[in-house]
């Protein structure tokens, strides 16, 4: 999982709660965060004085004291989960000096993933994917991925990279494809994310966002 997790510690006299147990959002608590990604809310009776937040297993996780209020749960979420998205986030990179950085990245995904089995021939920023967020043609040994993934957190953009660098050993979303992938960390989060950006359209994207569709011919 991404490191994004923050703790603050929150003073008011606590009073007895029950036991620890996970706690549905009530009313004026948001349930997606501004990217769509699911939000849960845990009370825990011996948490007392901080509030947590993490992306864990594609959702936004709070932690929150199980004396709180509706009215204490519904401010210390949106806080959390603003600070959560501040803080995994990544201001937007020059396409240029980007690119120059993929190849490495993309070696190093693979080194570290895969095995070195996937080497493509060149990776690059693109400009006119507005239906997915990356593509590979094996037979060229090309990957390109979506302009729009720049600014994202970089274990989004390098789940997507992955997922292309994927594609280059297995063409289809097969069950082998899959598996090639199990080995990342925060795969599930990074489509939980992607979907959610995807749903907000907050980038000016045209129709729905998918991962891609499988690698080209």
């Amino acid at each position: 999982m991404p490191s994004g997790e923050i703790r603050r510690s929150q003073h008011r006299q606590q009073q007895p709660a029950a036991a620890a147990s996970p706690a549905a959002a009530g009313p004026g608590v948001p349930s997606v965060t501004s990217t769509g990604i699911p939000i849960e809310v845990r009370r825990s009776a011996k948490r007392r004085r901080t509030v947590n937040a993490a992306f864990r297993d594609g959702k936004a996780v709070i932690s929150i004291p199980g004396h709180f209020t509706k009215v204490q749960e519904a401010e210390w979420v949106r806080r959390m989960v603003a600070r959560l998205e501040q803080r995994t986030a990544v201001p937007p990179t020059d396409p240029q000096e980007g690119a120059d950085d993929l190849a490495g990245r993309a070696a190093e995904l693979s080194r570290r993933y895969l095995h070195g089995a996937a080497q493509p021939v060149s990776v690059r920023w693109v400009s006119n994917q507005n239906s997915r967020w990356g593509s590979a043609t094996p037979a060229r040994g090309t990957i390109r991925l979506s302009d729009k993934l720049q600014g994202m957190p970089p274990w989004v953009v390098d789940y997507v990279l992955l997922h292309e660098l994927a594609h280059l050993i297995e063409a289809s979303h097969s069950a082998a494809f899959w598996r090639l992938l199990e080995s990342y960390p925060h795969t599930e989060t990074a489509k939980a994310y992607l979907q959610g950006a995807a749903f907000a359209s907050s980038r000016g994207l045209q129709g729905p966002m998918q991962e891609d569709q499988g690698a080209e011919d």
